[in-house]
């Protein structure tokens, strides 16, 4: 299976940096795993509606570029469905039987995923309906699908 991680923003933390790292290397086992970074777009504070779908339709436009073709999408979403780890494998696993061989999963930035993103999207995962740093959503997702595997 070839995993596709696209994340908006760069990762600064060590200790994320570290976490990341050591589940790469454990991914490596059961799939070819890719993480693409795409250069967030500048914020300030009490943005408009208006202002904040320009920047998020600015990252989206970038994400979209990067996604692999044949791809299945799955963006992470509060509004998603949430889904326990063993409901999480079995949809990789279940992927992998329909002939899928690459599933992309999308990491927005500060203030989300553009509608154009969501919409593409195959599937719409939430981890909770609390707010996360998208930089260590990345490591959370990483130790996730690494479980994922372990389960199958």
């Amino acid at each position: 299976m070839n995993i596709t991680v696209i994340a908006v923003g760069k990762i600064k933390e060590k200790y994320i940096i570290n976490g990341i790292k050591e589940f790469t290397k454990r991914l490596s086992a059961y799939s070819k795993l890719k993480i693409i970074e795409i250069k967030d777009e500048a914020t300030k504070e009490n943005m408009s509606k208006s202002e904040e779908d320009i920047i998020k339709n600015k990252e989206g436009e970038k994400i979209l570029s990067k996604i692999p073709n044949n791809s299945y999408i799955i963006s992470l979403c509060i509004e998603g469905k949430q889904l326990k780890s063993e409901e999480l494998s079995k949809k990789i696993d279940d992927l992998g039987v329909k002939g899928i061989s690459s599933i992309t999963f999308i990491i927005g930035g500060s203030i989300g995923l553009s509608d154009q993103v969501v919409k593409k999207s195959d599937f719409k995962l939430s981890f909770s309906k609390m707010t996360f740093p998208h930089q260590l959503m990345r490591l959370i997702l990483l130790e996730q699908i690494y479980r994922a595997f372990r389960i199958s």
